[in-house]
């Protein structure tokens, strides 16, 4: 089993579209690849949701994927997270403008950070033309998990204009170019 970080937006969208995967065994929303805050006692003090959403934390909204690397290769994801955002546009997806939705990978071993970077050098080569992919690749400091109501946000709020609007594109989107990584229905 290997772990790997995203941020590639709202955290509510990626934990969407990688729990869709064969070869996921968990996805979960947090907050990584910022500043730790301290207590006046000195311990650490997980960010919250209202601090991270302002914007100056540096904080990132990222879901935490482990996964099976015998079942689905690093590069695999890495084509998923790629197609299902934007990494050309810097702070910011779509309506979700901040730091906290910027594009990163925040990798566990060595092997990760490498092909982490080569594809994105194979993205820019290939659109040369374009705005260059802005991905931060950092190796990953900390998590902290998100509060209970960000997991499996959109399992429970299918009906919020939000999950219409934003995140069922995204996964029809995975749905119809990545069939093959997909989970088997009821799994």
């Amino acid at each position: 089993m290997e772990t790997i970080v995203f941020g590639g937006g709202c955290f509510w969208c990626t934990e969407a579209v990688f729990g869709m995967l064969k070869g996921v065994l968990s996805v979960t929303p947090g907050y990584a690849g910022g500043s730790t805050s301290f207590t006046a006692s000195g311990g650490i003090k997980p960010p919250t949701y209202e601090e991270v959403s302002i914007g100056d934390t540096g904080y990132a909204e990222v879901i935490k994927i482990e996964f099976n690397p015998a079942e689905i290769s690093f590069r695999d994801l890495l084509t998923v997270f790629f197609a299902t955002h934007d990494p050309t546009t810097l702070n910011r997806q779509g309506s979700d403008v901040g730091a906290q939705y910027r594009s990163i990978i925040l990798y566990t071993n060595e092997a990760q950070k490498i092909e982490a970077e080569s594809f994105i050098k194979e993205i820019d080569a290939l659109h040369s033309g374009g705005a260059p992919v802005v991905t931060e690749v950092k190796p990953l400091e900390n998590f902290y998990e998100a509060e209970e109501y960000h997991r499996d946000y959109y399992a429970k709020n299918k009906e919020k204009s939000y999950c219409q609007l934003v995140i069922n594109p995204k996964l029809e989107k995975v749905q119809r170019e990545f069939a093959e990584l997909l989970k088997e229905k009821g799994k």
